[in-house]
């Protein structure tokens, strides 16, 4: 029988559980059940005491070279005292495996399990625990690179608006919102001083979903997917948009930004020309992922990125424009 060709598939757990007690060297019994299926496929991998999750990468999404300088960057971060998610490599020494899905090959990397709990509202000290680790985390990755995308205005969102473009009408009132976005963002990036922007490795997608929390005093950051070279700033101007974003009540958001602002500064001093661009960024990365969107549409957006959505992301970043007195 010939079998058609897919876009993407969903691998079984019980092949994974064959696949990881074939290449690593970990305890009996093993099983395996799907975590999550977004942009890469997780796993959740049980032994008798430990816990691991598995990736597998989406087909092409990304690179080998992408891949391996992304767990570089984790591993320099946990030699460097951050509580991250780290490769373990497999019985021969080795971080990355290939396996042949319906689709074509695919990598696969087994991580170690993140212990906590992601909280969408966290608490102050929570906040406060978030600005430290970020800054500790700026302090390894300042002035370092990696072999993977630099962004700026034109990586972040003018290819983001253009990728848009191909979606929906540049006439609806959304898209001309990112349009005007766009150009401000060239502007206000454009125009800032350099010397007063501090430049190295950033993770670009702390959230809650990436992070967890245990006793409001440790946290551990995962899923560096989307790293690559850019301003520092950046790293904070999404964490607090995000903050911003679920949490209705203004008040209870100044206080927990405050917290994460003064922790941060209390390690790595944080320019005013870096302060004026933090909600450029957290603009700038909200539509960078409208891209996204568009590019995956095949296989993981299509159920939900629509004229709808549209509006609903939109208006989302508006307001955390208007909340700082800014206007589109």
């Amino acid at each position: 029988m010939t079998h058609a060709p897919a876009l993407s598939s969903i691998i079984t757990p019980d092949h994974l559980a064959e696949f990881a007690t074939e290449h690593y060297d970990l305890p009996q019994p093993l099983s395996c059940r799907i975590l999550k299926t977004g942009m890469n496929h997780s796993y959740l991998l049980r032994t008798p005491k430990e816990r691991y999750v598995l990736r597998v990468y989406y087909k092409d999404w990304r690179t080998q070279t992408e891949i391996a300088e992304e767990l570089r960057l984790i591993n320099t971060l946990k030699a460097g005292g951050i509580r991250v998610a780290f490769p373990i490599p497999d019985t021969w020494g080795n971080f990355i495996q290939r396996i042949m899905a319906c689709e074509g090959e695919r990598y696969v990397v087994l991580f170690s399990y993140a212990p906590g709990e992601s909280v969408r509202q966290p608490s102050e000290t929570a906040c406060h625990q978030l600005g430290l680790t970020m800054a500790r985390m700026h302090q390894i990755t300042l002035g370092k690179s990696v072999r993977r995308i630099s962004y700026d205005a034109d990586t972040l969102i003018r290819q983001a608006y253009e990728l848009a473009c191909s979606r929906f009408s540049e006439s609806l009132p959304e898209m001309r919102y990112f349009r005007r976005a766009a150009a401000r963002i060239e502007a206000e990036f454009g125009a800032a001083d350099p010397t007063d922007l501090r430049y190295g490795v950033v993770h670009l997608d702390l959230w809650y979903e990436n992070m967890k929390i245990r006793q409001d005093s440790e946290i551990t950051i995962f899923d560096f997917d989307n790293c690559g070279n850019g301003w520092l700033f950046l790293d904070i101007a999404y964490s607090l948009m995000l903050l911003f974003r679920t949490e209705p009540d203004r008040e209870i958001y100044r206080r927990r930004s405050d917290h994460l602002l003064r922790a941060y500064g209390s390690i790595c001093p944080i320019s005013a020309e870096e302060m004026r661009l933090l909600p450029f960024g957290g603009l700038a990365i909200w539509l960078h992922y409208t891209g996204i969107h568009v590019r995956r549409f095949d296989d993981f957006s299509n159920q939900f990125f629509s004229e709808t959505f549209l509006k609903f992301w939109i208006d989302t970043v508006n307001r955390w424009m208007k909340f700082n007195d800014i206007t589109i």
